[in-house]
């Protein structure tokens, strides 16, 4: 039966690592409260799916300037030093978003500009803590090891969207902020814990892959233009490492189905913050159950054709979601309808186990097939996918339901990320034929 289980060997064999572990967790549990609280107040103050999407708009750009760019930070300077740097940056944001709702400002320009400078730090901020994980643990126990932050990270997604909506209901928006605030600073406590890490470099070289230079030029590509764009040359040699990027992007942008909530809660199946919290906490709770029971799953080999399964069983739970709403239909219900709503609730634990285990195999070959002085810049194109293709994907299920709906919106964009998928992995089979005993990326 322990078999069946998560492997926590990392958090007894490394102190660092079950710190970061337990510092993080906490810190991702007040970032949810977060991301509920504002999405609740923008749709409360706009009354349109549309509007929530344009969070998604807010984040993106800087997103991807600073994902690219802080990766090259990354491999240029101490991670830890980075990532104590942006995290400051984001505890700051947060307390801005607390005053403003104190404040009762009731400007949603105000929260666009907020959540833009949210996601610029994140986007240094991540790619540093990723990055430090392979050296905090090394590469046997690299799956459980990302298991483990998936845990966390889904028991933060499972407790905190139902505690935004009742901290909402109850004490308003400034509470779920300030309280955000107080969790975050687990996250530098942790992060300040850690030892020292300098980029590693090879004695008289830039990095493996760009031949002999000297310190002082290292230092000065690194953080130029031109080291991003070596990261990105690097990347267009390793065809699997690239697929992994590319089919998350095709479930995410073309099914990520959250930006749907706040209105599903109103308009479908009734219930207001409750159900959206509640439908959010959803596909956390899959999440949860595919990590804590991952003990078969990190020992298997053919990791692509774990993640290619995994976003089939995405695409077609987030095409069941739809179905459901678009039985329950748009009625605007005075109570909760609790068949369609379980039933809906059960297709998003389908949903976001199927993306805990993508998520899992695709970290783990992005960290086992590329070398450390790469690492900080790929994860920063790690990033640029993992949170950019949602919040694209915020936009266009929030377009589409603004066209013909909430519940044909989610259909239409489960069943197009299969068939985009299998598009994709006739004309790159690369993905399929990965091997962790031989991580050819």
């Amino acid at each position: 039966m322990r078999s069946l289980f998560v492997d926590t060997t990392p958090l007894r064999e490394s102190p660092e690592f079950r710190r970061l572990w337990w510092g993080l967790g906490i810190s991702n549990l007040g970032a949810q409260l977060t991301v509920v609280a504002v999405g609740l107040q923008v749709y409360a103050l706009t009354g349109s799916t549309f509007s929530v999407g344009l969070l998604g708009v807010s984040a993106l750009v800087p997103l991807v300037v600073l994902g690219l760019y802080g990766g090259a930070l990354v491999d240029a300077y101490d991670r830890r030093t980075v990532a104590i740097a942006a995290s400051v940056v984001l505890w700051l944001v947060t307390a801005g978003l607390a005053a403003q709702a104190w404040l009762g400002t009731g400007s949603v320009h105000l929260l666009y500009g907020l959540v833009a400078l949210q996601s610029a730090a994140f986007a240094v901020n991540n790619p540093a803590r990723t990055a430090i994980i392979p050296r905090l643990v090394g590469p046997r126990l690299l799956p459980a090891a990302n298991t483990l932050m998936t845990i966390t990270w889904n028991v933060a997604l499972t407790v905190g969207p139902l505690s935004a909506a009742l901290l909402v209901a109850r004490w308003g928006y400034g509470v779920v902020y300030t309280v955000d605030v107080l969790c975050f600073s687990a996250a530098l406590w942790a992060l300040v814990r850690l030892p020292g890490m300098p980029p590693e470099v090879t004695p008289g070289s830039d990095d493996p892959s760009t031949g002999p230079a000297t310190a002082p030029a290292r230092r000065r590509r690194v953080v130029g233009f031109r080291s991003v764009l070596e990261g990105l040359r690097y990347l267009a040699t390793r065809p699997t490492v690239r697929m992994t990027f590319l089919v998350d992007l095709v479930a995410m942008v073309l099914a990520m189905p959250r930006v749907l909530f706040p209105a599903v809660g109103v308009v479908v199946l009734g219930g207001g913050e409750g159900t959206t919290g509640a439908l959010t906490a959803a596909l956390a709770a899959g999440g949860l159950l595919a990590g804590v029971f991952s003990g078969g799953l990190t020992r298997l080999h053919r990791q692509g054709v774990v993640i290619a399964w995994a976003i089939v069983a995405w695409g077609l739970s987030v095409a069941a979601f739809g179905g459901v709403l678009v039985l329950a239909g748009r009625t605007t219900p005075d109570g909760v309808l609790p068949v369609a709503l379980a039933c809906a609730l059960l297709t998003l634990v389908l949903c976001g186990a199927s993306d805990a285990v993508s998520s899992v195999f695709r970290q783990t070959i992005l960290q086992s097939a590329t070398p450390d002085a790469m690492r900080g810049r790929l994860q920063g194109v790690f990033v640029v996918v993992v949170a950019g293709g949602p919040r694209l994907g915020d936009l266009v299920l929030g377009a589409q339901a603004s066209w013909w709906g909430e519940g044909w919106a989610a259909v239409v964009g489960g069943l197009g990320c299969v068939l985009v998928l299998g598009l994709l992995l006739r004309a790159q089979p690369r993905l399929l034929a990965y091997d962790a005993r031989d991580p050819v990326p």
